[in-house]
Order: C-alpha cells, then sequence, then structure tokens
C-alpha cells in the first residue's frame, strides 16, 4: 500500500497484476476534499498515468460516502486558490490519463464528487448510492465539468433538472439514464469493479489505450470529425503494423476456429 502525503487521507494500492487502487479515505467527513486532497489526488493520477506497471485504475471512497464533494468549511481555500493550474486539478489529469479508470461509486456522490465520478470511463454504483449537484444551493460555481458533462450523459433536460433543482438522482435512475454500467449490492461494489478490471487487463494493453483516447477524444467533436478522426488514426496504426503481427492475428483466428464451440453464452 502506497500512501499519500496528506496523513492517509488517499491511498494508493498497486496491485501485481496491474489494478491500481485509490481510495478516498477520510470516511468521517463523508470523504470531502480539503485543498492537499485534491492537490493529492491530481499528483496521484498524474503518476499512475506514468507508471507503466498500471494498466487499470479504480477509484473508490471509504465508508459510507465516494466523495461528499469540497469540504465547505475550506471552501474559501479551494475556490481562491489557483484553480487554473491543471497540475493540481484532479479531474484535468483523471482526463489526461491514458489509462482506464473505473469508479466504484458507493452511498453520495456530491458536486465536486459527481465531477469526479464523471473523469471516470466506467461507473459502477451500490444500490444506494446517489449522486447529487449542490452547486446552486450554496452558491458554487461548477468548474470540473458537471455543467456540460452531465447533459451529455443522460441528456439537456434531466440534467438540467438535476442541476437546478439540486435533488438527488439515485443509483437506479442513473442506470436507467446510462450514467453507471452497474448497480450492484454494496458488499459486491469492489468485486464487480475488480471484475471489469480483469476483463480489460485481458485484453492488448496497447489497442485498450488507443481505444479509449479515440472514444474520448471523438466523443469531443461532431460525429463527422470523430469518425474522421477515427479513419485517420486506424491508418496510422495499420501503417505500423509489421508481418509478425498479421502472422499473430492469423494463427489467433485458426486457433479458435479449431477449438470446440462452447455451450455457454
Amino acid at each position: 500500500m502506497e500512501k499519500s502525503s496528506q496523513e492517509n487521507l488517499i491511498l494508493v494500492n498497486r496491485e501485481s497484476d496491474g489494478v491500481a487502487w485509490v481510495t478516498i479515505n477520510r470516511p468521517k467527513s463523508l470523504n470531502s476534499l480539503t485543498k492537499s486532497m485534491i492537490v493529492d489526488l491530481a499528483r496521484i493520477f498524474k503518476s499512475l498515468d506514468a507508471d507503466d506497471s498500471v494498466r487499470v485504475i479504480i477509484l473508490t471512497g471509504s465508508g459510507r460516502s465516494f466523495c461528499s464533494g469540497v469540504d465547505l468549511t475550506a471552501a474559501e481555500d479551494v475556490f481562491k486558490g489557483d484553480v487554473k493550474d491543471v497540475e493540481t486539478d484532479p479531474v484535468a489529469q483523471m482526463e489526461r490519463c491514458r489509462k482506464p479508470i473505473i469508479g466504484a461509486i458507493g452511498g453520495f456522490a456530491v458536486t465536486a464528487g459527481f465531477e469526479i465520478s464523471l473523469a471516470c470511463d466506467l461507473l459502477v454504483a451500490s444500490n444506494d448510492a446517489k449522486f447529487l449537484d449542490t452547486h446552486a444551493r450554496f452558491e458554487i460555481f461548477p468548474s470540473w465539468g458537471l455543467s456540460q458533462k452531465l447533459s451529455r450523459v443522460i441528456g439537456p433536460s434531466r440534467a438540467r433538472e438535476a442541476s437546478l433543482t439540486a435533488m438527488p438522482i439515485s443509483a437506479e435512475q442513473a442506470e436507467r439514464w446510462g450514467l453507471v454500467n452497474y448497480v450492484v449490492d454494496r458488499s459486491e461494489l469492489l468485486k464487480k469493479a475488480r471484475q471489469i478490471a480483469e476483463a480489460i487487463i485481458k485484453n492488448n494493453h496497447d489497442l485498450v489505450l488507443k481505444y479509449k483516447a479515440v472514444i474520448n477524444d471523438g466523443f469531443k467533436q461532431d460525429l463527422t470529425r470523430a469518425l474522421a478522426l477515427e479513419k485517420e488514426r486506424a491508418h496510422k496504426y495499420y501503417d505500423g503494423m509489421s508481418k509478425d503481427h498479421f502472422k499473430k492475428l492469423q494463427e489467433f483466428i485458426a486457433g479458435r476456429s479449431s477449438s470446440k464451440p462452447s455451450s455457454k453464452l
């Protein structure tokens, strides 16, 4: 277990198979974020991105909450700081991270915690999870993407309702609306997140990184430009494929065709 520099408020555990766990660890305060925790979280994601041994990252919170947002007793320190510095911005570092990030959301994901969850590539939620945007309630302007990302995921009408009313989105609603991939019992949350990580690890790591990048980069553009982006990167990838690569591909297909078909789907 690698401990952060902020009194163990962010925990990191790199496992031998390439899964790295990041845990927001301030359970008595429902994992609310201080300025030092925010800076530390950004540093950790930058470090994990640069670590070649890490293939998938799972982000979660300890105790009853994923992350209840910024600690409002220290709000001035957070919001009056250098908010434009991407080096200390955890969401910016998560968006820059090439590795797939799985969010394991147990309990509340509130405001900044909601924004951090939206920076993950896949989400697994416990059945008691709730996503809540309280920017309007506490007179705080969103700056980690909630005003733009949520509408692109669940649609503008639902996003306006969630953000303008500050009403929670339940785990079941989140799954129906496509915000989360799976809803499971709280006791199964980390197990399910790890199952997804293991499925990713079975695939070619280089292609996983390239695939994540083209999905995320294309999503920011209109469909015509996104399709052109895919073509451009595909041609570049194919140009770099060696004869040995094609030989291995043929061997893989031959091996599958000679094996007995499974009775299970």
